[in-house]
């Protein structure tokens, strides 16, 4: 049996959001789909693992539907489900940037390049690259050259765009993310912020990652995804590397894991050998509350019997 893990959005006007978001769940529920999908005045937003045929089941069915027949779906092979359970949400963004009077995509947009026209435009001199998405999700793979975002979250990129828009005033401003939902609305802003040349990667770096041609060059480390597969593969070149590095040992890795300790939970990078020696806990520190407290996250109980000699 074949799995499938889709990553999928279109914005489009529309009129009744908490009515797609019921026949979105239930089509899921039917179908058998795990995964998360965001409806709003906007548009949908989703990414969704199944068998095969349920995905293709409902690529099939969404493409019937007049406001999503050109919607771009991207397909991976998957070993299984990839999110432990269904999640259908109405929202006010499909992605949340929270800047008040940001034009809606469909009004306003960067130019989009193609993988290839992305990758002669990173030659340039001209040109400024801003990644689109969160500083952990630089850390581990970003783009040659990128610059990267103080920024934690999506919604607080119009401060941060703020405090830097001059720096970018006439030159060429190229914008990426992991599927292009988020430069859809960032590109706009910037072009509203008064940056004249704005563009963005069609598609994302996953788009990119998949081209035959550009095979994912000059884009370094992997690609960080939510959901249970972390981070994929982008260069599919001999120039693939491993930019990031254990915050435990400094090791080479790009494994991000949550501490063990329920009340942290902090998202941190960690290799295999570190996962082991503290227990699945980003300190002995939270180690040590986690045992005191209770609070131990059951994926990484096995890992701490071993400190008891097997025992628990």
């Amino acid at each position: 049996m074949s799995y499938e893990v889709m990553l999928f959005y279109k914005f489009t006007p529309i009129e009744d959001p908490d009515e797609l978001a019921r026949s979105q769940r239930a089509m899921c529920e039917e179908l058998g789909l795990l995964g998360r999908i965001l409806v709003a005045d906007e548009g949908l937003n989703g990414t969704l693992s199944g068998e095969a045929s349920a995905c293709q089941a409902y690529r099939d069915r969404m493409r019937q539907d007049p406001r999503f027949a050109d919607m771009v779906f991207k397909v991976d092979p998957a070993e299984g489900h990839v999110f432990p359970r269904l999640s259908v949400k109405r929202k006010l963004e499909i992605v949340h940037f929270g800047a008040e009077g940001a034009p809606k995509p469909w009004e306003k947009t960067g130019r989009r390049l193609s993988p290839r026209e992305w990758y002669e435009m990173l030659g340039r001199d001209d040109v400024v690259v801003i990644d689109g998405r969160n500083d952990y999700e630089y850390e581990i793979g970003h783009f040659e050259g990128a610059v990267r975002p103080d920024v934690s979250t999506f919604r607080e990129f119009p401060a941060w765009v703020e405090r830097h828009k001059d720096e970018w005033r006439g030159k060429k401003v190229l914008t990426y993310c992991t599927g292009g939902i988020r430069c859809e609305k960032l590109s706009g802003y910037l072009m509203e912020q008064g940056i004249d040349e704005v563009y963005q990667l069609d598609g994302g770096i996953i788009t990119y990652g998949k081209d035959p041609e550009v095979r994912g060059r000059k884009f370094l480390g992997k690609c960080y995804v939510f959901d249970d597969r972390v981070a994929v593969r982008i260069n599919q070149t001999e120039e693939d590397t491993v930019i990031a590095h254990c915050s435990i040992c400094g090791a080479p890795c790009d494994r991000y894991i949550n501490c063990g300790y329920l009340d942290c939970h902090r998202r941190f990078l960690c290799c295999e050998a570190c996962e082991r020696e503290m227990h699945g806990f980003c300190s002995r520190s939270c180690e040590a509350e986690a045992v005191k407290r209770d609070r131990v996250d059951a994926r990484v109980k096995p890992l701490l019997a071993t400190a008891f000699g097997g025992a628990g």
